[in-house]
């Protein structure tokens, strides 16, 4: 049986930012790469972004982070993933982490019809900034982490 690791009670590194007293931390997710991983990820960015007191970036951060779990459950080789929320002041940074360091993402131009290869642009129309980083242990590359700042969702267009 396969479980998720989730703490959401309180964020690590819990403070109040000098510059406007906004609560500041990191909630952390550890979950197995598998497709059911993508809904699970989606309500703990909900849940951590309304915890933090940010519900204006959960429609955009739902959208990313569903598409980056996704991808890594298609095409990263490992069995598990994390998740993280940072909260900074006023910044927010979502980011997808695990140990494939040889597969990273590139975006594609998708064609008509097809169902693939749209992800990371809509991930970049959907951010304030986004990219990969590679994760190192000491001295050896062990996995990567592509995270995103998700903008604040501005209500309906007319």
């Amino acid at each position: 049986m396969r479980t998720a690791m989730l703490m959401l009670s309180s964020p690590h590194s819990t403070s109040a930012d000098e510059d406007d007293g906004e609560l500041t931390g990191t909630y952390h997710l550890t979950a197995p790469a598998a497709p059911s991983t993508a809904r699970v990820a989606r309500e703990f960015v909900a849940a951590a972004l309304e915890a933090s007191g940010r519900p204006g970036l959960v429609e955009n951060a739902l959208v990313c982070v569903s598409d980056l779990v996704t991808n890594v459950v298609q095409h990263a080789r490992v069995r598990t993933l994390s998740v993280e929320v940072a909260v900074r002041g006023g910044h927010v940074v979502v980011s997808v982490l695990d140990g494939d360091h040889a597969r990273r993402p590139r975006r594609r131009a998708a064609r008509a019809g097809q169902e693939d290869g749209r992800g990371l642009a809509l991930v970049r129309s959907l951010s304030v900034a986004s990219g990969v980083t590679l994760v190192w242990d000491e001295l050896n590359v062990v996995g990567k982490c592509v995270w995103f700042e998700p903008l604040a969702d501005t209500g309906p267009k007319p």
